[in-house]
Protein backbone atom coordinates (compact mmCIF):
# COMPACT_ATOMS: atom_id res chain seq x y z
CA UNK A 1 0.00 0.00 0.00
CA UNK A 2 1.24 3.81 -0.59
CA UNK A 3 2.36 5.96 2.49
CA UNK A 4 -0.74 8.29 1.87
CA UNK A 5 -3.13 4.95 2.22
CA UNK A 6 -1.25 3.60 5.63
CA UNK A 7 -1.70 7.36 7.42
CA UNK A 8 -4.80 7.53 9.25
CA UNK A 9 -6.81 10.54 10.34
CA UNK A 10 -7.30 9.49 13.97
CA UNK A 11 -10.20 12.01 15.45
CA UNK A 12 -9.79 11.39 19.57
CA UNK A 13 -13.19 12.40 21.67
CA UNK A 14 -11.11 14.13 24.89
CA UNK A 15 -13.51 13.67 27.65
CA UNK A 16 -12.94 9.79 29.68
CA UNK A 17 -11.31 8.92 26.43
CA UNK A 18 -8.08 10.83 26.88
CA UNK A 19 -8.67 12.27 30.76
CA UNK A 20 -11.22 11.57 33.43
CA UNK A 21 -14.60 13.41 33.21
CA UNK A 22 -17.59 11.54 34.67
CA UNK A 23 -15.60 10.43 38.00
CA UNK A 24 -15.53 13.57 38.79
CA UNK A 25 -18.74 14.77 38.25
CA UNK A 26 -20.07 11.17 40.05
CA UNK A 27 -17.96 12.48 43.02
CA UNK A 28 -20.18 15.87 43.31
CA UNK A 29 -23.67 13.75 42.62
CA UNK A 30 -22.16 11.20 45.59
CA UNK A 31 -22.13 14.49 47.70
CA UNK A 32 -25.35 16.01 46.29
CA UNK A 33 -27.08 12.74 47.51
CA UNK A 34 -25.47 13.28 50.55
CA UNK A 35 -27.07 16.64 51.53
CA UNK A 36 -30.46 16.19 49.53
CA UNK A 37 -31.02 13.32 52.61
CA UNK A 38 -29.75 15.19 55.22
CA UNK A 39 -32.40 18.11 54.23
CA UNK A 40 -35.04 16.02 53.61
CA UNK A 41 -34.59 13.29 56.47
CA UNK A 42 -37.79 13.59 57.57
CA UNK A 43 -39.67 12.83 54.07
CA UNK A 44 -37.92 9.67 53.82
CA UNK A 45 -36.47 10.04 50.65
CA UNK A 46 -34.15 7.61 49.08
CA UNK A 47 -30.73 8.26 47.36
CA UNK A 48 -32.30 6.37 44.24
CA UNK A 49 -35.45 8.60 43.89
CA UNK A 50 -32.90 11.67 43.99
CA UNK A 51 -30.44 10.22 41.38
CA UNK A 52 -33.10 8.73 39.08
CA UNK A 53 -35.00 12.49 39.02
CA UNK A 54 -31.77 14.39 38.75
CA UNK A 55 -30.27 12.20 35.57
CA UNK A 56 -33.55 12.46 34.07
CA UNK A 57 -33.05 16.46 34.26
CA UNK A 58 -29.74 16.28 33.39
CA UNK A 59 -29.95 13.94 30.48
CA UNK A 60 -33.19 16.64 29.05
CA UNK A 61 -30.82 19.12 29.69
CA UNK A 62 -28.08 18.40 27.49
CA UNK A 63 -30.31 17.01 24.82
CA UNK A 64 -31.88 20.97 24.52
CA UNK A 65 -28.95 22.84 25.85
CA UNK A 66 -25.83 21.02 24.69
CA UNK A 67 -22.63 20.80 26.94
CA UNK A 68 -22.62 23.79 29.01
CA UNK A 69 -21.02 24.70 32.26
CA UNK A 70 -24.13 25.93 34.28
CA UNK A 71 -26.10 22.82 33.01
CA UNK A 72 -25.25 20.63 35.70
CA UNK A 73 -25.56 22.89 38.53
CA UNK A 74 -28.88 24.11 37.38
CA UNK A 75 -29.33 20.09 37.81
CA UNK A 76 -28.89 20.02 40.76
CA UNK A 77 -31.10 22.37 41.79
CA UNK A 78 -33.90 21.42 39.38
CA UNK A 79 -34.04 18.19 41.44
CA UNK A 80 -34.37 20.14 44.72
CA UNK A 81 -36.94 22.01 43.38
CA UNK A 82 -38.90 19.19 42.53
CA UNK A 83 -38.68 17.48 45.39
CA UNK A 84 -39.44 21.16 47.78
CA UNK A 85 -42.60 21.45 45.33
CA UNK A 86 -43.53 16.88 45.58
CA UNK A 87 -43.77 17.33 49.72
CA UNK A 88 -44.31 21.38 50.51
CA UNK A 89 -41.00 21.80 52.06
CA UNK A 90 -39.88 25.61 51.53
CA UNK A 91 -37.50 26.81 48.76
CA UNK A 92 -34.30 28.64 50.13
CA UNK A 93 -32.00 31.13 48.44
CA UNK A 94 -28.99 29.73 50.69
CA UNK A 95 -29.85 26.04 49.87
CA UNK A 96 -29.89 26.93 45.86
CA UNK A 97 -26.44 28.99 46.26
CA UNK A 98 -24.80 25.80 48.03
CA UNK A 99 -25.63 23.62 45.14
CA UNK A 100 -25.22 26.21 42.39
CA UNK A 101 -21.20 26.60 44.02
CA UNK A 102 -21.30 22.53 44.85
CA UNK A 103 -22.00 21.95 40.83
CA UNK A 104 -19.31 24.19 39.50
CA UNK A 105 -16.53 22.82 41.53
CA UNK A 106 -16.79 19.99 39.44
CA UNK A 107 -14.75 21.95 36.83
CA UNK A 108 -11.88 23.41 39.56
CA UNK A 109 -11.32 19.45 39.82
CA UNK A 110 -7.49 18.72 39.12
CA UNK A 111 -7.40 16.86 35.59
CA UNK A 112 -6.03 13.47 35.49
CA UNK A 113 -5.20 11.62 32.41
CA UNK A 114 -6.20 7.80 31.19
CA UNK A 115 -3.63 5.45 31.55
CA UNK A 116 -1.65 5.25 28.54
CA UNK A 117 -3.05 8.41 27.17
CA UNK A 118 1.05 10.00 26.72
CA UNK A 119 2.23 6.54 24.99
CA UNK A 120 -1.09 5.77 22.70
CA UNK A 121 -0.45 9.52 21.84
CA UNK A 122 3.38 8.67 21.00
CA UNK A 123 3.21 6.02 19.40
CA UNK A 124 0.36 6.72 16.88
CA UNK A 125 2.36 10.60 16.43
CA UNK A 126 5.57 8.26 15.63
CA UNK A 127 3.66 6.15 13.22
CA UNK A 128 2.93 9.03 11.43
CA UNK A 129 -0.64 9.53 11.42
CA UNK A 130 -2.52 12.84 11.94
CA UNK A 131 -4.31 13.27 15.30
CA UNK A 132 -7.52 15.42 15.87
CA UNK A 133 -9.04 16.50 18.84
CA UNK A 134 -12.73 16.59 18.82
CA UNK A 135 -14.23 17.51 22.57
CA UNK A 136 -17.79 18.89 23.80
CA UNK A 137 -18.01 21.79 26.34
CA UNK A 138 -17.60 25.57 26.43
CA UNK A 139 -14.37 26.52 25.25
CA UNK A 140 -12.76 28.35 28.35
CA UNK A 141 -13.47 24.84 30.63
CA UNK A 142 -12.09 22.77 27.70
CA UNK A 143 -9.00 24.52 26.13
CA UNK A 144 -7.62 24.81 29.63
CA UNK A 145 -7.62 21.03 30.28
CA UNK A 146 -5.85 20.77 26.75
CA UNK A 147 -3.13 23.13 27.72
CA UNK A 148 -2.51 21.30 31.44
CA UNK A 149 -2.30 18.03 29.74
CA UNK A 150 -0.22 20.16 26.84
CA UNK A 151 -2.50 18.29 24.16
CA UNK A 152 -1.34 20.73 21.43
CA UNK A 153 1.77 19.04 21.49
CA UNK A 154 0.20 16.04 19.79
CA UNK A 155 -3.10 17.43 17.71
CA UNK A 156 -1.59 21.14 17.36
CA UNK A 157 -4.12 23.24 15.14
CA UNK A 158 -6.24 20.30 14.60
CA UNK A 159 -8.65 20.89 18.00
CA UNK A 160 -12.40 21.38 17.97
CA UNK A 161 -14.72 22.60 20.22
CA UNK A 162 -18.16 22.15 20.20
CA UNK A 163 -21.09 22.63 22.60
CA UNK A 164 -23.38 20.41 20.87
CA UNK A 165 -21.48 16.97 19.53
CA UNK A 166 -23.57 15.23 17.32
CA UNK A 167 -23.11 14.15 13.00
CA UNK A 168 -23.97 17.88 12.10
CA UNK A 169 -20.72 18.75 14.31
CA UNK A 170 -18.53 15.87 13.12
CA UNK A 171 -19.70 16.56 9.41
CA UNK A 172 -18.91 20.01 9.89
CA UNK A 173 -15.75 18.79 10.94
CA UNK A 174 -14.96 16.25 8.16
CA UNK A 175 -16.05 19.07 5.63
CA UNK A 176 -13.51 21.45 6.31
CA UNK A 177 -10.45 20.09 5.77
CA UNK A 178 -9.46 16.63 3.17
CA UNK A 179 -10.25 13.10 4.89
CA UNK A 180 -10.50 10.24 3.50
CA UNK A 181 -13.10 8.29 5.39
CA UNK A 182 -11.75 4.74 4.30
CA UNK A 183 -8.79 5.94 6.86
CA UNK A 184 -10.44 7.77 9.27
CA UNK A 185 -11.01 7.10 12.73
CA UNK A 186 -13.28 8.16 15.37
CA UNK A 187 -11.98 7.26 19.15
CA UNK A 188 -14.11 7.68 22.32
CA UNK A 189 -16.08 6.14 24.82
CA UNK A 190 -19.64 7.81 24.01
CA UNK A 191 -22.06 5.31 21.68
CA UNK A 192 -24.37 8.53 21.52
CA UNK A 193 -21.48 11.33 20.74
CA UNK A 194 -18.78 9.59 19.45
CA UNK A 195 -19.67 6.65 17.85
CA UNK A 196 -23.21 6.66 16.30
CA UNK A 197 -22.41 9.79 14.09
CA UNK A 198 -18.85 8.36 12.80
CA UNK A 199 -20.68 5.73 11.62
CA UNK A 200 -23.10 7.85 10.09
CA UNK A 201 -20.60 10.25 8.20
CA UNK A 202 -18.92 6.72 7.12
CA UNK A 203 -15.83 6.33 9.68
CA UNK A 204 -14.03 3.82 11.36
CA UNK A 205 -14.12 3.77 15.12
CA UNK A 206 -13.10 2.40 18.07
CA UNK A 207 -15.52 2.43 21.27
CA UNK A 208 -13.89 2.46 24.84
CA UNK A 209 -16.69 0.98 26.91
CA UNK A 210 -16.13 2.25 30.55
CA UNK A 211 -17.70 0.49 33.56
CA UNK A 212 -20.87 3.17 35.33
CA UNK A 213 -20.96 5.17 31.94
CA UNK A 214 -22.59 8.70 32.09
CA UNK A 215 -26.58 7.91 31.50
CA UNK A 216 -26.22 10.49 28.74
CA UNK A 217 -23.95 8.02 26.70
CA UNK A 218 -26.01 5.17 26.89
CA UNK A 219 -28.10 4.77 23.80
CA UNK A 220 -28.73 1.47 21.70
CA UNK A 221 -26.84 0.81 18.43
CA UNK A 222 -29.35 0.40 16.29
CA UNK A 223 -27.94 -0.79 12.88
CA UNK A 224 -25.50 -2.90 11.49
CA UNK A 225 -22.44 -0.98 10.73
CA UNK A 226 -21.05 -0.72 7.44
CA UNK A 227 -17.08 0.65 8.29
CA UNK A 228 -14.81 -1.01 10.82
CA UNK A 229 -16.05 -0.76 14.51
CA UNK A 230 -14.28 -2.20 17.21
CA UNK A 231 -15.33 -2.31 20.86
CA UNK A 232 -12.32 -2.15 23.43
CA UNK A 233 -11.78 -1.72 27.51
CA UNK A 234 -9.01 0.92 27.77
CA UNK A 235 -6.92 3.71 25.24
CA UNK A 236 -3.92 1.60 25.39
CA UNK A 237 -5.35 -0.89 22.66
CA UNK A 238 -5.89 1.61 20.60
CA UNK A 239 -2.44 1.65 18.65
CA UNK A 240 -2.44 -1.97 17.90
CA UNK A 241 -5.93 -1.85 16.36
CA UNK A 242 -4.95 0.88 14.39
CA UNK A 243 -1.67 -0.87 13.44
CA UNK A 244 -3.76 -4.03 12.36
CA UNK A 245 -6.20 -2.34 10.10
CA UNK A 246 -3.90 -1.32 7.71
CA UNK A 247 -2.34 -4.17 7.52
CA UNK A 248 -4.89 -6.31 6.00
CA UNK A 249 -5.34 -6.13 2.10
CA UNK A 250 -7.92 -3.15 0.67
CA UNK A 251 -11.51 -3.50 1.09
CA UNK A 252 -10.90 -6.51 3.96
CA UNK A 253 -10.68 -4.10 6.74
CA UNK A 254 -14.34 -3.10 7.20
CA UNK A 255 -14.93 -5.91 10.33
CA UNK A 256 -16.60 -5.40 13.12
CA UNK A 257 -15.07 -6.89 16.22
Amino acid sequence: MSAYTLRQHIIFDMDDTLIHCNKYFEMILSRFTDIMLDWFQEYRLTGKEIRDKQIEIDVAGVLKSGFASKHFPLSLIETYHYFSRLIGRPIQLAEENHLMELGLSVYEQEIEPYPGMVETLEVLTRQGHELILYTGGEQAIQQRKIEQMKLAAYFQERIYIRQHKNQEALEQILSSRHFDRDNTWMIGNSLRTDIIPALAAGINTIYIKLPNEWAYNVVELKNKPSTAMYTVSSLEEVPDIIAQSISVKPNTNKRTL
